[in-house]
C-alpha cells in the first residue's frame, strides 16, 4: 500500500495567504445599501477592523500571515492530507482519493483559519467585543476560541434550528467563554420583529447576520466578524490549498478534481483557490466542484446579481449568486450550508466557467458519510458529507470509464457534535428537504 498520510513540518506551513483577487481581474464592487454607490473603506469601519477592510479590497497577490497568528495556527497546522485507500477499495475504483482533514483544529473545522486572524486584527485595534452569527455552530465555536485567546468578549447568534439540533456546539461556545443565543432572538429589534411575524421560524443565516450586525452597530466597543462570504475570509482559508499543494508534491501526484462543500464558500475557496491559480497560470487544469444541498442550491438555482447579505438589508450589497435575501431554507442538518448567497469570488468563478457546481439531497449525503466512516474511520460533519458524496460519485465515474483520476476533497470538519443528525438518519427520520 502506498503512503496514507502526508504531513508537513510546522516550519513548512505557508507564511503568506494567497489573494486570488490579484489574478481574477476587476470585480463588481460592494455597494452601500443606503446609496447604492460603491462602498468606501471608511464606511465599513463601524463593523470591521481597518486591516481586514484593507485585505477585503487588496489586489496584492500574497499577504503576510502575522507571527502571532502563525503561532496559534501551529496548534493544529499544517493539517494532514490523507489518501483514502480503504474507501477506494470499498468503491472498487481506479481513482485515487485524497482528503485534506481540517477537522483536526481545536474547534473541529476549518473555521479557526480565519477566526484567529480576524480576532487578532481586532485585538490590535482595541476592539473589546465581537458579535457574529453561526449556522451549524462551527463558526461560532471557532470565533469563541479565538476571542478566548485574545481576551475579547464574544456574542454568538446561532440559527434556531441548529441551536436545537446541536446542543454540544452551544456547550463548546460557552466552554471558551462566549455567550450564545438562538436566532431570531429578543435581544435585537430585528429579532423581535421576526419572532412577531414568524413565531415558529427555524431561523436562517440571513436573520442571524442581521441580529449580529445590529448589535455591533449599536455598540462603540464592538465589531462584527463573518465566517464566510467576504474576500478576506476566503483569503485566510487559502492556507488549506497552499499546504495541499506541497503535500501533493510529497505524494508525487496532482488532483484532476478538487471538491468542497459550499454554503458561503470559505472551505471550498480555501482548498481550491491555489489550484485555480494553477489553472489561470496554465500549469494544470483541475476540475473544481462546489457541492451544495438541494434544499439551498444558491450556485445552481440562484441569480447572479447584487443582493443583501442579510435579511434586514443592513449589509453592503454584493454581486453574487443568491436565492434572495429573504429566503429561509428548510431546517436541514447541514446548518453551515443554509445560506441564501455565496462568496462574490466563488460566484464569479462559477459564472466565468472556472468552477462547476452540483447539488445533493440530505439523505444521500448522510449515506455517503456512513460509507466514509465505515471505511476511513472518521465521522464527518453533515456539511463535509456533501463533498464526500461528490468524491464518491467522481470515483464511481472512474470505475465505469476505467480512468485513473486523482480526486481531492476538503474534509471541512468532524461530526462529533452531529450525532443527533446521524441518529435521525439511522432511524429513517431524515427528509430530503
Amino acid at each position: 500500500m502506498d503512503h496514507t498520510k502526508f504531513t508537513l513540518d510546522e516550519n513548512e506551513m505557508p507564511k503568506k495567504w494567497y489573494n486570488i483577487l490579484a489574478d481574477m481581474g476587476p470585480m463588481d464592487p460592494p455597494l452601500n445599501p443606503a446609496t447604492n454607490e460603491p462602498i468606501k473603506p471608511e464606511e465599513l469601519e463601524p463593523l470591521f477592523a481597518k486591516e481586514l477592510i484593507k485585505q477585503e479590497m487588496s489586489t496584492k497577490r500574497y499577504l503576510d500571515i502575522p507571527e502571532e497568528v502563525l503561532d496559534i495556527y501551529k496548534l493544529w497546522r499544517p493539517s494532514p492530507l490523507y489518501r483514502a485507500h480503504r474507501l477506494e477499495k470499498v468503491l472498487d475504483t481506479p481513482a485515487k482519493i485524497y482528503y485534506k482533514h481540517e477537522g483536526v483544529s481545536p474547534a473541529g473545522s476549518h473555521k479557526p483559519n480565519t477566526s484567529i486572524a480576524q480576532t487578532y486584527y481586532n485585538m490590535k485595534e482595541g476592539t473589546e467585543r465581537i458579535t457574529t452569527e453561526t449556522g451549524a455552530g462551527q463558526w461560532g465555536s471557532a470565533l469563541s476560541l479565538a476571542c478566548n485567546y485574545f481576551d475579547i468578549e464574544c456574542k454568538v447568534y446561532m440559527v434556531r434550528s441548529s441551536f436545537e439540533q446541536k446542543p454540544y456546539r452551544k456547550s463548546l461556545i460557552n466552554l471558551w467563554g462566549a455567550s450564545v443565543i438562538p436566532s431570531p432572538s429578543q435581544d435585537t429589534q430585528f429579532g423581535r420583529k421576526i419572532l412577531e411575524d414568524f413565531p415558529d421560524t427555524s431561523g436562517s443565516l440571513g436573520i442571524a447576520i442581521s441580529e449580529a450586525v445590529e448589535d455591533a452597530a449599536l455598540h462603540d466597543n464592538t465589531k462584527y466578524a463573518l465566517g464566510s462570504v467576504l474576500n478576506h475570509v476566503m483569503l485566510h482559508q487559502t492556507v488549506i490549498g497552499l499546504e495541499a499543494q506541497k503535500q501533493f508534491e510529497m505524494a508525487e501526484d496532482y488532483p484532476d478534481v478538487v471538491i468542497g462543500c459550499c454554503g458561503g464558500g470559505s472551505n471550498l475557496a480555501g482548498v481550491s483557490f491555489p489550484f485555480i491559480k494553477d489553472k489561470i497560470d496554465g500549469k494544470h487544469d483541475p476540475k473544481i466542484i462546489a457541492v451544495e444541498p438541494s434544499a439551498c442550491p444558491t450556485l445552481n438555482s440562484g441569480e447572479f446579481k447584487y443582493d443583501y447579505g442579510d435579511m434586514a438589508k443592513m449589509t453592503p450589497l454584493l454581486k453574487m449568486y443568491t436565492l434572495g435575501y429573504d429566503f429561509i431554507p428548510p431546517a436541514i442538518h447541514a446548518g453551515g450550508l443554509r445560506y441564501h448567497g455565496c462568496s462574490p469570488l466563488v460566484s464569479k468563478l462559477v459564472a466565468d466557467g472556472m468552477m462547476d457546481a452540483t447539488t445533493y439531497h440530505q439523505v444521500e449525503v448522510f449515506e455517503a458519510g456512513v460509507t466514509f466512516a465505515r471505511s476511513e474511520g472518521i465521522a464527518a460533519a453533515p456539511e463535509s458529507n456533501h463533498a464526500i458524496k461528490c468524491a464518491i460519485d467522481e470515483a464511481l465515474k472512474c470505475k465505469e470509464s476505467g480512468e485513473e483520476k486523482t480526486i481531492l476533497f476538503n474534509l471541512s470538519g468532524h461530526g462529533h457534535f452531529d450525532m443527533f443528525s446521524y441518529d435521525k438518519y439511522f432511524k429513517g427520520e431524515l427528509s430530503n428537504e
